[in-house]
């Protein structure tokens, strides 16, 4: 007997990030010091205050299930923390979630129905699409570029907007690029999509990393958007698996309901845990490591320029550099494996994130320390001298 599988997994292409991880720890057994410019997962341990907060909640037993949106502190504490944004946000329509992922699945089986359509961008995070498939939708690829910072307007939704369309999943700040949806254009989408009877879903997972942010959270801009958030990123918990959405009052119920049969609840530890991430001692922490990310983007995107690549946008947030490498001659995925597999260089090709100009953009994460980034750039120096001689 042969077991055939679901048509939608061969239609999920592989998360190459994965691969390029995978190949460097091939390099790194084998004896090589691999610099790591690929994933994006701070390079720090979570903050002190709450790990003890974990521990704590393990001492005293908290490991049973809770509510399935997740305890009431935890969601008045997220309540709270938009409150500091001057957004009201009632605790109902909060839901914690197992990750930002969790987020997005309960969100897409909230959303669409099988042959529904969802807007997503090109580039964009490689997964977006497939949640949409997973509840059996169809995602439609956005192309963006530099020109509009890599970032839709309305005409761009508007052309490929469709009978079975239900709505966007739009990210600001974004990966790969780290841009972020100007204030009146988000304004215009959000009002844009409500008017034909559209949801629009708003990924804020990198909230907190940010320069100069125009707006702290597109809730600040309009109320017509289900949020999704995580602790993964500015909190610096991706281990623990915990994220939230936002979503109006109506669709409270329909939400409990994922939440109950999908996910039963999140962990439990880390809820408990991540009711320290808001405390005072906590924060310093979180916007001490944020102000390092801006330094070492200003480190690398300066290296990066020195050697003769083109970044088209400088990124408003998270931890991205979203590089142009056409001038090597070569196509991004080949330009990776050659800059890994000679020089031990961990970066990710464009083709991770999209169509849209794939195989001339490459992904920096500068998730690791200065001295890596230092020797990341000395290493591309080195390999951009020897295929210049190989040129000539």
């Amino acid at each position: 007997m042969v077991v055939q599988f679901a048509k939608r997994t061969s239609e999920i292409a592989p998360f190459r990030v994965m691969e390029v991880l995978k190949t460097a720890a091939e390099l790194e057994s084998a004896g090589h010091r691999v610099v790591h410019f690929e994933v994006g997962e701070p390079d720090f341990t979570t903050a002190a205050p709450i790990i003890k907060a974990g521990q704590l909640a393990l001492a005293n037993g908290y490991t049973k299930y809770t509510q399935a949106t997740g305890i009431e502190p935890l969601r008045l504490a997220i309540s709270a923390h938009y409150k500091t944004m001057g957004v009201s946000v009632a605790p109902e329509q909060i839901c914690v979630t197992s990750g930002a992922s969790a987020g997005l699945m309960m969100l897409s089986a909230l959303l669409l129905n099988p042959q529904d359509e969802l807007l997503i961008t090109d580039p964009g995070y490689p997964c977006n699409e497939v949640f949409a498939r997973t509840v059996g939708a169809t995602p439609v690829r956005i192309p963006t570029s530099s020109n509009n910072r890599f970032q839709p307007v309305w005409e761009d939704l508007e052309a490929a907007w469709s009978a079975h369309t239900k709505g966007a999943l739009l990210a600001s700040p974004a990966n790969p690029t780290g841009t972020m949806l100007e204030a009146e254009v988000l304004k215009h989408l959000a009002a844009q999509i409500r008017q034909r009877d559209g949801a629009l879903i708003l990924d804020e997972i990198y909230q907190g990393l940010v320069s100069e942010a125009p707006y702290p959270t597109g809730l600040s801009v309009t109320s017509d958007l289900f949020v999704l958030n995580s602790f993964s990123k500015f909190f610096g918990m991706t281990g623990w698996r915990l994220g939230w959405i936002v979503v109006p009052h109506a669709a409270i119920e329909g939400i409990t309901k994922l939440a109950q049969n999908l996910f039963i609840s999140p962990s439990t530890p880390a809820q408990y845990a991540a009711l320290a991430a808001f405390e005072p001692e906590a924060m310093a922490i979180h916007e001490s490591r944020a102000e390092i990310f801006r330094q070492r983007q200003a480190l690398l995107m300066n290296g990066l320029k020195d050697l003769g690549f083109s970044i088209p946008v400088a990124p408003d947030g998270a931890f991205y550099l979203y590089v142009d490498v056409s001038h090597t001659r070569m196509k991004s995925s080949e330009f990776c494996h050659w800059l890994l597999t000679k020089h031990f260089v961990a970066v990710t090709p464009g083709e991770d994130f999209g169509d849209q100009d794939a195989q001339r953009y490459v992904r920096f994460a500068f998730t690791t320390d200065e001295d890596s980034i230092a020797l990341g750039l000395q290493r591309l120096e080195q390999a951009m001298t020897e295929l210049d001689v190989e040129d000539s």
